[in-house]
This record gives structure tokens, sequence and C-alpha cells, in this order.
């Protein structure tokens, strides 16, 4: 499993020109899986999420994590996270998870980071065209993948 995470001010989906999730201050989570990812990589993933310290204390330190700044949290599926460019100029996707499993991870992947931050998260639509907006905070953007844990 593998994700990008935005420190955002606000972020929002639209599909077919239709907000579908919308947040004001936390985290925007792209969020692709590969064939072998399993609820191990979930839970160590949405612990990660929940703990990260990228929110700013009252001096302007990164020292809060998600529930100690309020922040909301609104997660997009993204297989091209999976992208793979070794050979020419156009991505393979065959790292990627098949929509097939990576639908149900995602779903389990939604309800634990639900549960774990205690709030409801804000999705996108899955395999949908998406047009993802956001005001990224700081600019604070990390990747994080579960098989390369750092």
């Amino acid at each position: 499993m593998r994700v990008v995470i935005q420190r955002v001010l606000e972020a929002s989906v639209i599909v077919a020109g239709e907000t579908v999730g919308h947040i004001g201050p936390g985290m925007l989570v792209l969020a692709g899986f590969e064939a072998g990812d399993t609820q191990n990589d979930i839970d160590w993933m949405v612990r990660k999420l929940v703990g990260l310290r990228i929110f700013p204390d009252a001096d302007g330190v990164m020292n809060l994590d998600l529930a100690d700044s309020g922040g909301e949290i609104l997660a997009v599926s993204q297989f091209t996270l999976f992208a793979s460019v070794k050979k020419g100029n156009r991505p393979s996707w065959c790292r990627a998870a098949s929509a097939e499993i990576s639908r149900p991870l995602f779903q389990q992947f939604v309800a634990k980071l639900s549960a774990a931050s205690g709030r409801p998260v804000q999705t996108g639509t899955f395999g949908a065209d998406m047009k993802v907006s956001l005001i990224n905070d700081g600019p604070v953007t990390l990747a994080i993948d579960s098989k390369s844990p750092e």
C-alpha cells in the first residue's frame, strides 16, 4: 500500500460536476494498492496516518497529530501511485491491484481510518474520473509505502 499525504487548508473531489467529498483543514490522502496488500498493510498505514505529527502547534512547530489539530481526512483511491516508468515513457500499471482487489481494500482502509480517527472520512468515487482540488498547507507532502516503512 502506498499513500501520498498532503496537509491541506481545504480539499474537495468533483465527479461529473458534483462535489462528492470536501474537507476543511486536515489531510488529503491519495491511496494506492498492489495485489499483495493485506490487512496488515492497512492497519500499519492507518496507525501511521492518525499518529503523524504534521500539524503546527502554538509555536508553529509540526507537533500535533490529526486528533490534536481537529483535522479532517479526504481519502481518494489512486492506482497511478504504482506506475512504473522503467521502460519507455508510457507508464505501466502492472503493479497496481485490479479493481476487484483494490475496491474492498480501499473500503476497509476508509472504515478503519474513520474508526481510528474518531470521525467520518470523506472520499472520492472509486474508479471515477475525479477532479481533486486542494490548497496545500506548508506545503507539506509525504509519500509513505507500507512495504518500505521508514
